[in-house]
């Protein structure tokens, strides 16, 4: 077997495998969607509780809840994908989840009113404000609750990754390196140059600003210490406290010079330091 016809079976197989966990991914939202509705349905009214003497299992509206579910579902999963693309794929934060809830529930409100009204048109009853709004309102939070169990997973998969396997593609002149987070001890600006230290001590230098820097990069594991340095949490090897409040920082990179061994923070940055470090 030659290198081309392994590398296919490699490609092939990596492609399967990412097909079918779409695929499980998709399907045990559909069984949360079942669940949900039956859990939702069999509280909706007495009649409905399972050990009531008049049971009566609720079709119709474990049906319509279904179709609900699965409507919300969909705006829930295509607007996941842009925000993964968009946001999520740099960091999660709590800032850009509560967005996604916020935005999701909007479209689902978009949705909901103008359907809501063709619905009882159909019907051929009078759209009632307080009831519509009523039936957003517990839409709306059954969505909040739904949404929250399909996806907390693959939000807290994406977190992790944005901490342990993102990278930053740093550009020069010359080429574009790609290094993972995990693998750089600190940024640094010198004569209006910016370099990036990596664990072993090497240095690369970037076209990118500090600040640039301070946009693209995940700020659970870097912190911006000064105007001259933005450091990696796990880079850090001692933190000292000096006169005025300050604190001086010591990396674990071998590097000979003289203002990565003496990074100082602030008094005035101290308490986001502490925060930010334990």
């Amino acid at each position: 077997m030659n290198n081309k016809e392994s590398i296919k079976k490699i490609v092939i197989g990596k492609g399967s495998f990412i097909e079918r966990s779409s695929v499980w991914r998709l399907l045990k939202k559909l069984i949360l969607f079942t669940i949900f509705s039956l859990v939702v349905n069999h509280l909706a009214s007495p009649e409905s509780f399972p050990n009531g003497k008049s049971y009566r299992f609720p079709m119709e509206g474990f049906l319509s809840t279904i179709v609900l579910c699965i409507l919300i579902g969909i705006i829930a999963e295509f607007n996941f994908r842009y925000y993964r693309k968009k946001y999520f794929s740099k960091k999660v934060e709590v800032a850009s989840i509560s967005w996604y809830m916020i935005s999701t529930l909007a479209y689902i409100t978009l949705i909901y009113v103008p359907l809501g009204i063709v619905l009882n048109k159909i019907a051929g009853g009078e759209t009632q404000f307080y009831y519509l709004l009523t039936g957003l309102i517990i839409t709306l939070l059954l969505s909040l609750v739904l949404i929250s169990l399909a996806y907390a997973q693959d939000i807290y998969i994406l977190y992790r990754l944005s901490l342990k396997d993102a990278e930053i593609r740093i550009e020069t002149a010359a080429k574009t390196t790609k290094l993972t987070y995990e693998n750089i001890a600190c940024f640094y600006s010198e004569n209006k140059v910016v370099y990036t230290v990596q664990n072993d001590g090497t240095s690369i230098t970037t076209n990118f600003t500090l600040n640039e820097l301070e946009e693209k990069i995940n700020d659970q594991l870097f912190f911006r210490a000064n105007r001259q340095f933005i450091i990696h949490k796990d880079a850090v090897d001692q933190v000292e406290k000096i006169e005025n409040g300050k604190l001086r920082i010591r990396l674990k990179v071998d590097i000979e010079n003289d203002a990565i061994a003496k990074i100082k923070i602030s008094r005035y940055k101290r308490k986001a330091f502490m925060n930010w470090f334990q």
